[in-house]
């Protein structure tokens, strides 16, 4: 039995970035399993444990009936949540900000990213150069993350450049059409821009500072408050999916293609922009402290950013002792 896909409007399309995922047989319900509603990002990072739950029955294993959208952001995943659209989502770093605001629940990491980039155009050659140029820039996410790290890295600030908010998309598409001058954006949709203008230059990179980036999975407040048995068992299939993943990282490529409807080769490249993270390193990390401190250090950029007014104990919205009991079971 194959989960059952509903794609969401991905805006991506014009760029060629559309991914429809596979589906099979609609389940029955006779089978008894709980449905539930999940959010992804048609990328590695965001649809690699879901693939792999896919092919490897992890759903109906655990009882459960998903039906899988793909988002082109975190942000917009947690408006869903909020709405009860969705009862679970995926998000990138960037959007870190929003389950630490109190809007969300996180129910497990999922890797360390290493995808964002503050791009330029050809000629712009230092941070230093932004200064006074048109910086597009998706509100709230990890190229907004990106992008406030870099500046003041470089000694500005964002009143030193005419900062655009835009959706990814147009983000891309303006880029590529010289509309702006810079952008904060990400893997694997820099790979698409790259088509247009192939001699962008990345000006910084998460890489360059001495700082986790956190992936995660996210829970709506209500279905969490609700039905904790439902939210065991989501955590379940998502630590078998990242052991599977974490052991079988050829496979997961080629689950993760037919699940996207991608090539191979571009799937294997986007692999390489994050650091995935097995059930023995999240339940090891939670328990010494690790994921503490990479959440908050994410609050600490995100207070400076005016995102949040003060650093949240992860405790309020990480669930790690729910990930630490699964993961024990």
């Amino acid at each position: 039995m194959r989960a059952r896909i509903a794609l969401a409007a991905l805006t991506a399309a014009v760029l060629g970035l559309t991914a429809t995922a596979c589906g099979g047989d609609d389940p029955s319900a006779e089978s008894g399993a709980q449905k539930v509603d999940f959010g992804y990002i048609a990328d590695y990072n965001g649809s690699a444990l879901l693939a792999i739950a896919d092919q490897e029955g992890l759903w109906e294993k655990n009882g459960l009936d998903p039906k899988v959208s793909v988002f082109t952001n975190g942000p917009l995943q947690i408006q869903a949540l909020g709405s009860g659209d969705l009862d679970f989502g995926y998000i990138g770093p960037g959007a870190l900000w929003l389950p630490s605001s109190g809007q969300a629940k996180v129910i497990s990491v999922n890797s360390l990213g290493l995808a964002d980039r503050v791009i330029a155009q050809p000629g712009i050659t230092s941070l230093e150069g932004l200064k006074g140029k048109k910086v597009g820039v998706p509100e709230g996410t990890s190229g907004d993350m990106i992008l406030t790290l870099a500046l003041k890295k470089a000694g500005l600030t964002v009143d030193d450049i005419e900062r655009v908010p835009m959706d990814p998309a147009t983000v891309a598409s303006a880029f590529a059409s010289g509309q702006i001058d810079a952008a904060g954006i990400w893997y694997p949709m820099i790979d698409t821009i790259k088509k247009s203008v192939p001699d962008l230059v990345e000006l910084a990179k998460n890489a360059d500072f001495d700082q986790s980036f956190p992936t995660a999975y996210v829970a709506g407040n209500e279905v969490v408050e609700k039905d904790p048995e439902l939210v065991e068992k989501v955590v379940k299939v998502l630590q078998e999916a990242s052991d599977y993943r974490s052991a079988n990282p050829e496979e997961s490529v080629k689950a993760t293609a037919e699940f996207l409807k991608l090539p191979e080769d571009q799937v294997k490249a986007d692999q390489a922009n994050s650091r995935p993270l097995n059930t023995a390193d999240i339940a090891a990390k939670t328990a010494d402290g690790s994921v503490d401190a990479w959440l908050k250090g994410m609050s600490e950029l995100f207070v400076g950013a005016g995102k949040l007014k003060e650093v949240p104990e992860p405790s309020t919205y990480y669930l790690g002792d729910v990930y630490g009991k699964v993961a024990g079971k």
